[in-house]
């Protein structure tokens, strides 16, 4: 999922024989450690470093294969050096500065990519969580949703816009160094991403679904967005319109979940709440006669996430049951009416 670490901070002041400088990691003599600030792909070449400068963004390593790792470089004094660890201590404390995600101790493992005499290189690993990132969700599938599935409207700290009315400039959070809080349409859901999955056609060998995904947030655009979804289906899909698909196997030989994303310059910008504040394709999936059914909810996904945070599902029960055949209902009406006219040339 996409990771955007907004984490800006000052340069690193003398403390003791701490010297001076402007990112990286300081030794134990100083009590607080600079923190690293991204620079902007534009930035000047005498200060960038292979693979740096992302502006502060970092996209899944399946979006795309330039953007999903960052590199920075700092030098330290050697006066502020002991001899600990031959020479090198430890950094601590790592923190990315996003809502959700946490960070472990570092650890020391064999050099990788950079092999100059004398290098170290310690391993960090930093996990996130959706639930400590929000107190409430931040995306709903839109079919049968459940009462209050994000948040509920007229709760403490809940803003919503009335739906015959638009947002003061005013009223709209400036930027700061903190995510601003969502400002949706005041709804039953109060979801600031609505995910819509729609059963379009029946053919007799495919079946055709549409997908949108609608911004409902006032404040926020989502670059470079991504969508997992669950299906067990998805091992037969014929063709994706609009919108890129990979699929993705965790379990090897289990093809039943994919990532959607989008097409570069062309819909990878999901805008804010507005007329042009969603995007949408359409599937066609091939029907395997063992497994595909109308029934029971069958053809709707058991799961969704949007940006790695898992989407608010309505419970099993309220998916629509379809009749696998769309004529079946007909059927019989017709048949008893030819039979009564049969009958009645029949008689005459």
């Amino acid at each position: 999922d996409e990771a955007i670490w907004d984490i800006w901070g000052a340069e690193a002041t003398e403390q003791g024989n701490c010297s001076r400088f402007k990112g990286g990691v300081l030794p134990h003599c100083c009590e607080k450690q600079p923190v690293i600030v991204d620079l902007m792909p534009g930035a000047p070449y005498n200060k960038q470093f292979n693979n740096c400068c992302k502006g502060g963004v970092l996209t899944s390593m399946t979006q795309d294969q330039t953007m999903y790792g960052a590199a920075f470089r700092m030098n330290v004094n050697k006066a502020t050096i002991n001899n600990t660890d031959n020479g090198f201590i430890m950094p601590l404390s790592f923190n990315l500065g996003v809502p959700g995600y946490t960070c472990g101790d570092p650890f020391r493992v064999p050099s990788s990519k950079f092999k100059a005499d004398g290098s170290r290189t310690w391993n960090v690993t930093c996990i996130y969580s959706q639930f400590q990132a929000s107190l409430t969700p931040k995306c709903c599938y839109h079919y049968s949703l459940p009462q209050c599935s994000c948040n509920c409207e007229g709760l403490g700290g809940t803003k919503c816009v009335k739906s015959d009315k638009t947002p003061p400039l005013l009223e709209l959070p400036h930027a700061n160094d903190e995510e601003p809080q969502p400002l949706v349409r005041c709804s039953n859901h109060m979801c600031p991403i609505k995910v819509h999955w729609h059963v379009k056609e029946s053919y007799k060998e495919y079946w055709r679904v549409k997908i949108t995904i609608t911004n409902l947030n006032f404040v926020k655009n989502y670059s470079q967005w991504n969508l997992v979804v669950l299906h067990p289906n998805l091992r037969n899909v014929t063709q994706v319109f609009s919108f890129n698909y990979l699929p993705l196997n965790p379990y090897g030989s289990i093809n039943d979940t994919g990532m959607f994303w989008g097409i570069k310059y062309y819909n990878d910008m999901l805008l804010q709440s507005g007329p042009s504040g969603n995007v949408q394709t359409e599937m066609l999936l091939n029907k395997d006669p063992s497994i595909f059914t109308f029934r029971e909810g069958w053809t709707f996904p058991r799961k969704i996430s949007f940006n790695g945070d898992e989407c608010v599902m309505p419970p099993p029960d309220e998916y629509p049951r379809l009749p696998n055949s769309g004529h079946s209902v007909t059927e019989k009406p017709c048949l008893i009416f030819f039979s009564l006219f049969l009958l009645i040339v029949l008689v005459l």
